[in-house]
């Protein structure tokens, strides 16, 4: 998951301090009148829509993947609010509660932050074909890639990045989630987003 740091890191850009300031008020207009949240926070929020998406793939979000998120939304706060409630933990309840109204727009922002941060043209050049796939070309594969490109991928799929060269087993709908993330995230254009899918064994 991303750090407080990062999310600090990404807000001072300009183009996504734009997409975020203009996203934060149609959300707080539309869905959460009086929310507070600063624009930090609400980058932080935005950055969980594909870990919230892959959780809600099963109809409802487990206990377990409740103290995920929330331990999610307190490492990426500003400040961290371990002793009071946390406001991207308290804004993530408005996107579960309307997840299929904001999960596109939210992706926009996410587009914009990566394209922001890292050239997607190095994706094209890395990435190994259908019959060349092993979990040992991926792993040298990630060491082509922006690793900025890593953190956005293991932010928004997996507990931990170390995990990011294990393979790993998942539901057959959270998996199918997942690759309905990269279509709309347009990261299925990508060759190394597809062996990073191959990662995954369906139970």
């Amino acid at each position: 998951m991303f750090s407080e740091n990062e999310i600090a890191t990404m807000i001072e850009v300009p183009e996504i301090l734009d997409a975020v300031s203009g996203m934060r008020k149609d959300f707080i207009e539309n869905e959460a009148n009086f929310l507070e949240i600063s624009e930090h926070d609400f980058l932080s929020l935005v950055m969980m829509t594909p870990t919230v998406g892959v959780a809600l793939a099963n109809g409802t979000i487990s206990l377990f993947e409740e103290l995920a998120l929330n331990k999610m939304a307190r490492k990426m706060s500003k400040g961290g609010f371990f002793m009071k409630v946390d406001p991207v933990a308290h804004a993530m309840k408005f996107l579960i509660k309307s997840f299929d109204q904001w999960e596109l727009p939210f992706y926009e922002v996410i587009k914009i932050c990566m394209k922001s941060t890292f050239d997607m043209s190095v994706l094209r050049e890395v990435g190994a074909n259908d019959y060349e796939y092993n979990i040992h070309s991926f792993a040298q594969e990630l060491m082509q890639v922006p690793y900025a490109f890593v953190r956005f991928i293991s932010s928004f799929f997996l507990h931990d990045e170390a995990e990011i060269v294990d393979e790993r087993s998942i539901s057959k709908i959270e998996y199918d989630k997942i690759v309905d993330i990269g279509n709309k995230l347009e990261l299925a254009d990508y060759l190394i987003f597809t062996s990073f899918c191959k990662t995954f064994r369906i139970k």
